[in-house]
C-alpha cells in the first residue's frame, strides 16, 4: 500500500526537531514560533504522556513525525518509519536513523535524527540534515533544533542552538 504524500506551499521556514526524549523545552517552542510546518524526526519519548509533545507542537503548525527507536508507547504505533513531504515542490524525506535511508530514494533533502549530532551538509545533489537533539542532553553534545528554507534556490538549513 502506498503512502500519500503531503504537500505544502509556505513562505516561512520549516521547523525541524528530533530526539526530545520526553522533554519539550520552552526555548524550543519560542524558536519554532512563526514556522508554518514542523517536522519531528523521532525519539519523541517512550511514555504514554510523551504524545503531548506532538500535541503541543500541533497547536503551532501542522506536524509530521516519524517513529524513533525509543518511540515504543502505544500512541507511537501509528507513526511511520519514514515519510516524504513536499514543500514548495521540493521533496523532503524524513527518517529517524540515517542508516535506514534507502539511497535510491528520490529527494532533495534527507532529514534524520538519532545521533544527537547536528549536521547540515550537502552531499551530491541533496542536503543531509540532522537538527541535533532538542530535549535531554546526551554526553556533551549541544541542545539544538533546525530550520529549513525551501524555495526556488533549493533547500537550505540552519542549526540553531537553544539559549539555555
Amino acid at each position: 500500500m502506498s503512502q500519500s504524500v503531503s504537500r505544502y506551499c509556505i513562505a516561512s521556514p520549516v521547523g525541524i526537531l528530533a530526539d526530545t526524549h520526553g522533554l519539550l523545552r520552552d526555548e524550543a517552542l519560542e524558536l519554532l514560533e512563526g514556522c508554518e510546518l514542523i517536522l519531528n524526526l523521532g525519539d519523541v519519548g517512550n511514555k504514554n504522556e510523551d504524545k503531548t509533545i506532538l500535541e503541543r507542537l500541533s497547536l503551532m503548525a501542522p506536524v509530521h513525525c516519524v517513529r524513533g527507536n525509543i518511540d515504543t508507547a502505544d500512541w507511537a504505533e501509528n507513526l511511520p518509519m519514514c515519510q516524504d513531504i513536499i514543500v514548495n515542490d521540493r521533496r523532503l524525506h524524513l527518517v529517524h536513523r540515517l542508516e535506514d535511508f534507502v539511497p535510491t530514494t528520490s529527494c532533495d533533502a534527507v532529514l534524520h535524527g538519532h545521533s544527537h549530532k547536528p549536521r547540515n551538509e550537502r552531499q551530491a545533489d541533496r542536503l543531509l540534515f540532522n537538527p541535533g537533539a532538542a530535549g535531554k542532553r546526551r554526553f556533551k553534545l549541544p541542545i539544538t533544533l533546525g530550520k529549513l528554507w525551501v524555495d526556488e534556490r533549493g533547500v537550505r538549513g540552519a542549526i540553531i542552538h537553544l539559549p539555555l
